[in-house]
């Protein structure tokens, strides 16, 4: 057989595949999620989510840096308030749980990135996104009036010293108001990392339980956008540019690579994909099981989210594949 062409010269050895490999991973790209509780002292595990725990004020500090000396580069905050109201008052609190926390690993972790969840879910009562009426028991989130509290929020947030504030709640018009929020409290130079194409998923289940976010009734349909819908998606994003977005974000990650390839062709921003927590206890039941090899399946999975574009990875695993690509 006498062929111009046989692709299988470049994949005959460990070393040639990496010399013309298209799509790498490095330390830079991964951002670990860490949840900081008010609630418990030390450490508790989210049963749904080996490996994931809620963390005191303590323990966000060891793990953190320990991360960070592993060389992940990057944490996001999620915070659990010691009590819940339908204000959603400690969410914006001087010294509530993500704003000590952030002030706490500015002052002792100088050259981690500290980027905070930027959502009213954690803090309310009935575990809405937002300022909440409830009628016949359906929730209706009032637009504007949440848009205020997260201000306020992501304001107390970059007082404390956060790098980049990342509004998750899907309410219109929110990152704009954060801009003009945030420059007029003199932090010109915080980011915004929006969650600009937020799904309503049946991916989150895992991270409610360690956010202790579930709302008490209704569902998030009437905020966070339907799985179907690419187009409306690319409007989102359009919309965060637009109002000053300078990282924007997939959420969630498997589901959506294509969205992540349309949205970084179509606006050329740094973009992240956020692999949610079902995604991580679906791998981590299969190779607890032994049906899968975890290191294999989650760098395939990583390596297939910057395949379609992404430039930071917001994963459980961050600190694991870190270590792994080492």
């Amino acid at each position: 057989m006498n062929l111009l062409r046989r692709p299988r010269r470049l994949r005959s050895s460990p070393q040639l595949r990496a010399l013309v490999r298209e799509t790498t991973l490095g330390a830079a790209d991964f951002i670990l999620p860490l949840f900081v509780s008010e609630k418990i002292k030390g450490r508790a595990a989210v049963a749904s989510m080996p490996g994931v725990f809620q963390l005191d004020e303590d323990e966000l500090l060891k793990d953190a840096a320990e991360a960070h000396k592993a060389g992940v580069h990057a944490v996001i905050l999620f915070g659990i308030p010691a009590g819940k109201d339908e204000r959603a008052t400690q969410a914006c609190a001087e010294n509530g749980v993500v704003q000590r926390a952030v002030r706490r690993l500015k002052r002792e972790l100088p050259g981690l990135i500290v980027v905070t969840d930027v959502c009213l879910c954690e803090y309310m009562s009935h575990g809405h996104c937002g300022i909440t009426e409830f009628r016949e028991g359906v929730p209706h989130v009032h637009n504007d009036p949440s848009v205020e509290l997260l201000v306020a929020t992501a304001v107390s947030h970059a007082r404390a010293g956060a790098d980049v504030v990342a509004p998750s709640d899907m309410m219109d018009g929110r990152v704009g108001a954060i801009r003009a929020g945030l420059d007029d409290a003199g932090f010109h130079d915080t980011v915004i990392m929006s969650y600009a194409a937020k799904f309503a998923s049946a991916f989150y289940g895992p991270f409610r339980d360690a956010a202790e976010s579930a709302p008490s009734a209704g569902d998030r349909r009437a905020y966070q956008m339907d799985s179907a819908n690419a187009l409306e998606a690319l409007r989102e994003v359009e919309l965060d540019v637009a109002e000053g977005a300078d990282i924007v974000m997939v959420k969630p990650g498997l589901p959506y690579l294509d969205l992540v390839w349309r949205i970084k062709e179509r606006f050329g921003l740094p973009t992240a994909v956020f692999s949610v927590s079902g995604e991580y206890a679906m791998l981590k039941a299969a190779t607890e099981r032994g049906w899968l090899d975890e290191r294999a399946a989650v760098l395939e999975q990583m390596t297939a989210f910057k395949r379609a574009g992404a430039d930071l990875i917001i994963t459980y695993w961050a600190r694991q594949c870190v270590g792994w690509l080492a």
